[in-house]
C-alpha cells in the first residue's frame, strides 16, 4: 500500500501548495483511489502535475464527506477523467457528473482487500485497506466518534493504523494503533505526537507512506 498526500493544510514538500482541505493518492491491490479531492480544483491539479500523477490512471474517487473542503475540486479532477467510479457517502450528492456514481450507506468491501465503513452516524465514511501490518484506515476528518470508526473497521481485521483528518478526536482513543498520520483538521496534534512518539508521523501535501512488511516515510 501506498499513500501520496495530494492536498493538506501544510505542504512537506517545498514546491507543493497548501490549503485547507484533504486528498491523497491511495495505491493498493492493483487500484489507484483518489480519496477525497480537497477544497480548490486549480490546487488539486496542479499539486497532481508536480507529484508526477496523471490523472487518466486513476480508477476511483472516494468521498469521505460532503463538506466543500473534500469535495471542493472534483468537478474540476472529472474534466480530466470521467471514466471513475466514485464511491459516495449518500449524504453528497455532488458526483452527478462521474461517469459511475455507487453509494456506501453500510459497511461493504469495494474490492478484495479495500473496504469502507459505510456512512457512519450520518456523515462520513472512511476507507479500509488490507496490510501486511493490518488494516489502515484512511480518514477525511474523523467527524464519527473514534469508537465508531475502529469498531466499522475492525470487522475487516485487526486496525494497524490510521491515516487523515482526526479532527477532535481525543487523543486517548488512539491507544493501540501503530500509525497515526494526523493530518488537516487535527485539533489534538501536539498531544497526539507527545503520547504516541513512536506511531506518529506529520502528514503534509507530498508526504508518503509506503506500507508493507513495514512502514517508510518520506
Amino acid at each position: 500500500m501506498k499513500v501520496t498526500i495530494i492536498y493538506d493544510n501544510t505542504a512537506f514538500r517545498g514546491d507543493l501548495k497548501s490549503n485547507w482541505g484533504f486528498a491523497a493518492l491511495v495505491e493498493a491491490h492493483s487500484r489507484r483511489i483518489l480519496f477525497d479531492t480537497g477544497t480548490r480544483g486549480a490546487l488539486l491539479l496542479s499539486n497532481i502535475r508536480s507529484l508526477g500523477i496523471d490523472p487518466q490512471e486513476i480508477d476511483d474517487i472516494f468521498i469521505s464527506h460532503a463538506h466543500f473542503d473534500h469535495t471542493g475540486g472534483l468537478p474540476a479532477f472529472l474534466k480530466q477523467n470521467r471514466e471513475v467510479t466514485v464511491w459516495s457517502p449518500p449524504s453528497f450528492r455532488g458526483a452527478k457528473r462521474a461517469s459511475k456514481v455507487i453509494q456506501v450507506p453500510q459497511p461493504r468491501t469495494l474490492y478484495d482487500g479495500i473496504h469502507s465503513t459505510g456512512e457512519l452516524q450520518s456523515i462520513e465514511q472512511s476507507l479500509c485497506v488490507e496490510t501486511q501490518l493490518g488494516i489502515i484506515i484512511v480518514a477525511g476528518c474523523s467527524h464519527p466518534d473514534m469508537a465508531a470508526i475502529l469498531s466499522a473497521a475492525s470487522q475487516f481485521g485487526k486496525v494497524y493504523g490510521i491515516i487523515g483528518g482526526l479532527h477532535g478526536t481525543r487523543p486517548e482513543s488512539l491507544e493501540g494503533l501503530q500509525l497515526i498520520c494526523a493530518t488537516h483538521c487535527t485539533r489534538h496534534k501536539k498531544a497526539i505526537q507527545r503520547l504516541y512518539p513512536d506511531a506518529y508521523v506529520e502528514g503534509g501535501a507530498g508526504r508518503i507512506l509506503e506500507i508493507g512488511a513495514a512502514v517508510t516515510a518520506e
